[in-house]
């Protein structure tokens, strides 16, 4: 028998909804669900009659906000942007104060700090919650990354931390094995506080901003692989099947092994990546986290390749016609060692992958300054390594270096990675000259070693751009025999160029 009054709401019946509804039934919670199209509502419950917590159907909003204990949870399962306006919109006269709205979608950061304001002010609370790792996290274990009101969140607490992904205690590897009706017991919920307002959908942009360079990254070893040594399909699933066992270790890896080595089931025959059209999609967080490190002038380049990567991919017809006009260095082969090459190309994946890493977490660390947050970057780690789509045993890596410096300017300076780099970097050095010189793109291979170049160089050629500026638009200059804050010009029209202090 359902009881009187459910624990939780859900609005919105997409995969995603569905899935975390069943998680959050599956750990004993009563959910009252609800679609704008009652159809598939219906279904969904006729589709999963028995939950140890049980699903209760709602055929309007306001049956929905009548069915749930208070202060009453309901979450958003809605597609970002107006639709989730629209949505709460309908939710604000029906609900109480003290009641409390969470949305799960992903959404800007921008308008999560925007709604928590305007319900705040009406006596509402609002969480806004990364969840992250698809349809099958949802369902078994999703990493959540809620910001809101710290009260709020107490309410929710107690969900959270159960239909959150869990990874054991000693080792932060992911506690697997969980089935329908049957979630798994015991180990650390990847799900913590992250801060005010928008923190928790702040925190899963970088996430995904860093989920472009993850994937763009692995992409390069492949492509670099298969054109320098010519390996096939199969082949190469095997080598990332052997990285996996080592410091790449991760379930953007783990799944790339099974995608390479699986068949085309249509020829039987081919690779079912080789049938595939190279032209990748994109969802737009991406970019939102490069548009934001530009805003906030913060070096992020290798996040930004990725998303120029997927931009470039988009192009097919037009690149299929400069292929046939625009001409690349002659084809040859590499005649080096293949077991070397191999080994160059996951050193070369890895130090890129820190640096990519590095760039997210000097964003987050600008942004709490931006917003007044106070961000544990130890903590984020910790709940990215189970249930994300970037879950990696490397990330326990990034949250042992903030224990023993939690003031961490950026990771490079971690001795760890450090050390990681220094003992790496020829071997990714050699792997970009060589992309060069064979013509391949790896952007992002790239992007990240003049990122490292450029950081760990004390004089830049920025002093001659300085000077450019000042020419052509007065714009001023530092000296570097004067303190800094002190500006000067020099009046360069003038025959005598005398500087002038600003």
């Amino acid at each position: 028998m359902p009881k009187s009054h459910s624990d939780i709401g859900l609005i919105g019946l997409a995969v995603m909804g569905q899935n975390l509804a069943l998680n959050i039934a599956d750990h004993g919670f009563q959910v009252s669900v609800y679609n704008r199209t009652t159809e598939k509502m219906a279904k969904f419950l006729a589709g999963n009659p028995a939950t140890p917590g049980g699903l209760v159907g709602a055929t309007t909003l306001q049956e929905l906000v009548r069915s749930l204990t208070r202060p009453r949870r309901i979450i958003l399962l809605v597609q970002a942007g107006g639709p989730t306006d629209a949505v709460i919109d309908g939710l604000i006269p029906l609900l109480e104060q003290g009641d409390i709205i969470i949305d799960g979608g992903n959404a800007k950061w921008t308008d999560t700090i925007r709604r928590e304001k305007a319900l705040r002010e009406k006596g509402l609370r609002f969480i806004g919650s990364g969840v992250s790792g698809g349809e099958t996290g949802a369902r078994f274990g999703p990493a959540l990354m809620p910001g809101g009101d710290p009260a709020a969140y107490k309410e929710l607490e107690p969900i959270w931390n159960a239909i959150a992904a869990k990874v054991d205690a000693k080792t932060g590897r992911p506690i697997l094995g969980a089935t329908p009706g049957k979630p798994v017991s015991g180990g650390v919920p990847c799900a913590t506080y992250i801060g005010p307002d928008g923190a928790g959908h702040y925190v899963k942009m970088i996430h995904n901003g860093i989920e472009y360079g993850d994937m763009q990254m692995i992409c390069e070893a492949y492509y670099l692989i298969r054109s320098l040594l010519g390996l096939k399909a199969e082949e190469i699933g095997a080598v990332f099947a052997e990285w996996n066992k080592g410091a790449l270790d991760s379930y953007l890896i783990e799944i790339t092994t099974d995608i390479l080595q699986q068949k085309d089931p249509v020829t039987k025959s081919k690779a079912l990546v080789d049938v595939i059209l190279d032209t990748a999609g994109q969802k737009g967080t991406g970019k939102w986290t490069s548009v934001n490190a530009l805003d906030m002038g913060v070096p992020a380049p290798t996040v930004a390749e990725a998303v120029f990567a997927r931009c470039l991919s988009a192009i097919k017809e037009e690149r299929v016609a400069a292929a046939k006009i625009l001409k690349g260095p002659a084809k040859k082969s590499y005649r080096g060692a293949r077991t070397a090459l191999i080994q160059a190309i996951h050193d070369a994946l890895y130090c890129s992958k820190i640096c990519s890493y590095a760039q997210g977490f000097q964003l987050m660390r600008e942004a709490q300054k931006e917003y007044n947050w106070t961000l544990n970057f130890g903590a984020i780690a910790q709940i990215w390594r189970g249930g994300c789509i970037i879950r990696a045993g490397f990330l326990q890596k990034i949250t042992e270096a903030y224990g023993r410096n939690p003031r961490l300017a950026n990771l490079l300076l971690d001795p760890y990675f450090n050390k990681t780099v220094k003992e790496a970097q020829e071997n990714w050095r050699k792997v970009v000259a060589l992309a060069a010189q064979h013509g391949v793109a790896a952007p992002t291979f790239g992007s990240a070693l003049a990122y490292y170049d450029g950081y760990r160089t004390a004089r830049l050629p920025a002093n001659l751009l300085q000077a450019q500026r000042d020419y052509f638009g007065a714009h001023t200059y530092e000296r570097v025999d004067q303190p800094r804050g002190k500006f000067f010009h020099l009046d360069w029209p003038e025959p005598a160029r005398p500087q002038i202090q600003a």
